[in-house]
Order: structure tokens, then C-alpha cells, then sequence
């Protein structure tokens, strides 16, 4: 059985579906998810606690899925597959998700916790031990870009890449994909296959 904590970020989820954050009340939270009131201050602090929880799992689940789709592609396929994997990812988790849209667009709306409340790291911190700032589109875009550029290169001879050139093009896909994001294609499936060649195209006129 999911443990308190789990049920309480569920049951949060849930209650974003049918009212904005501002109408979401702790006790209904609570009672959703069949525990005290008390728990859930406990677990969590405050009702900003709460959100900042939310969107810490939600970011996270999000960042692992893109870096699981990009490491099968890469197994695979080549860089073009990569980033395609990586888009189609995004496409569909953002649509499905009002928390990873609202965090690779910026977006949020009225019906989420407002964009100061949840000041959460994406999950790696970074190798000088500073801070990290809140999930912004532009962080979250470096991470996927690292990543897709990090798999990459672990599916091809090491004198070979990846490179600048490798990172380029895989950033120039984060940014395709966020456009789909805002303005969508006829299907996911036609905008990853945009990315692919896009990543194709960039990788064959690299110099060498």
C-alpha cells in the first residue's frame, strides 16, 4: 500500500482536476486520501509545502521518463531516433500533465499553485554543489538537451561525439519540441518526426 505521503500528492493531483489550486482545501486532501488532517500537516507543513511536493514529483517523474526514452532509442537508433523518443515523451506527458506543461511553457494558469510557491531543483544537483533554482523552461530544457546529447554519445565510438555539434542539435530539438508544445502538430507522432530530421540534418552539415 502506498505509503501517507504518496496518497496525500495523489490525492492533490486529483482534486487539480475538478477546481484550481486556490479552491483545493487540506481537509478534502486529507479526507481523499483517507488520512488525519494532522498527517497531512505533518508530512507536508503547509498548503505551499504541499505544492512545492507536487511539483518536485511531478518534474522528477517527467525528467526520468525523458532520460529512459532517450536511453531505449539510443540502444537502438541513432541521434535523430534519440531526440525523437525524447519529443514524444514531452508531447504527451505535457498534454497529459498540467504540472510538466505549465513547467517546460511557463504557463500556469489559475489552475496550479502560482509560480512562486514552488521553488524545487530538477533532481541531479549540479557538480559545483550551488543551488538550483525552480524547474524554469529554460533549465528544464538544458537538462533534457545534456541528457539527449549524454545518450548519444553512449551509442557511438568516443572519437566520434558527441561534440558542440552533438549538442547543438540536440539543443535545437528541445526547443522544436517546446514549440510543439505551445502550437501542436496534427499528431505527437508527425512532430517527433520533425525532430528526428531536423537532428539529422543539423548532424550531416556539422564540420568534422
Amino acid at each position: 500500500m502506498p505509503a501517507a505521503r504518496e496518497l496525500l500528492l495523489d490525492a492533490a493531483f486529483t482534486a487539480l482536476g475538478a477546481r484550481p489550486w486556490h479552491g483545493v482545501r487540506m481537509v478534502d486532501v486529507a479526507a481523499a486520501a483517507g488520512v488525519s488532517r494532522q498527517t497531512l500537516y505533518n508530512e507536508f507543513g503547509s498548503k505551499d509545502g504541499l505544492a512545492r511536493a507536487l511539483v518536485r514529483r511531478e518534474t522528477d517523474a517527467f525528467l526520468t521518463g525523458a532520460e529512459r526514452s532517450l536511453a531505449e532509442a539510443a540502444a537502438a537508433g541513432d541521434a535523430g531516433d534519440c531526440c525523437a523518443a525524447a519529443a514524444l515523451w514531452t508531447l504527451r506527458t505535457a498534454r497529459a500533465n498540467p504540472f510538466v506543461r505549465a513547467a517546460l511553457t511557463g504557463c500556469r494558469g489559475d489552475r496550479l499553485p502560482p509560480a512562486a510557491a514552488p521553488p524545487v531543483p530538477p533532481p541531479r544537483a549540479p557538480r559545483d554543489g550551488r543551488p538550483l533554482r525552480g524547474p524554469t523552461p529554460g533549465l528544464l530544457a538544458e537538462r533534457i538537451r545534456d541528457s539527449a546529447a549524454a545518450a548519444i554519445g553512449s551509442s557511438v565510438p568516443p572519437q566520434d561525439g558527441p561534440g558542440d555539434g552533438v549538442l547543438r542539435a540536440c539543443e535545437a530539438a528541445v526547443r522544436l519540441t517546446l514549440s510543439y508544445v505551445v502550437a501542436p502538430a496534427a499528431t505527437d507522432e508527425e512532430a517527433a518526426r520533425e525532430v528526428a530530421r531536423l537532428v539529422r540534418a543539423l548532424l550531416r552539415h556539422t564540420p568534422a
